[in-house]
């Protein structure tokens, strides 16, 4: 579908802070209602806060877990992306846009392990003042 020189000229205006806001928030809504495991995440996400106020998380604790549930919420928003643009470009199998979403889906892995690896190192020494293993 060609665009006129109108179409490029509005897309290139320079946009008010509200309305890049409003895009922004219109990509979350996207990016969560287009995948189920971003259902996934946010439900882990959701346990782990839970079990951090349980295990009373100092703050320093609470400023690692967020910052891990944010870097695994980003990488999947980066992978939904490239998936929905590798499906506008080009909807016959492509080997390059296979590697790439492979590549994405790889970044969402390794995010989710670090996260996992990062709270079971929190929660396991929160676990063990609360039972009195150490202090």
């Amino acid at each position: 579908m060609a665009k006129s020189k109108g179409d490029t000229d509005r897309l290139l205006q320079r946009r008010g802070c509200a309305a890049k806001f409003q895009n922004a928030f219109r990509g979350i809504a996207l990016g969560v209602r287009g995948e189920s495991s971003f259902y996934v995440q946010i439900t882990a996400a959701l346990a782990v806060v839970a079990l951090g106020w349980l295990l009373r998380m100092t703050r320093l604790e609470w400023g690692l877990l967020v910052l891990c549930i944010t870097s695994v919420l980003v990488a999947e928003m980066f992978n939904s992306a490239l998936e929905t643009l590798a499906k506008a470009v080009d909807t016959r199998y492509n080997p390059q846009v296979g590697k790439s979403l492979d590549i994405s889906s790889a970044a969402v892995l390794l995010s989710s392990a670090g996260a996992a690896i990062v709270g079971t190192m929190l929660f396991a020494y929160r676990l063990g003042i609360a039972l009195g293993w150490w202090v």
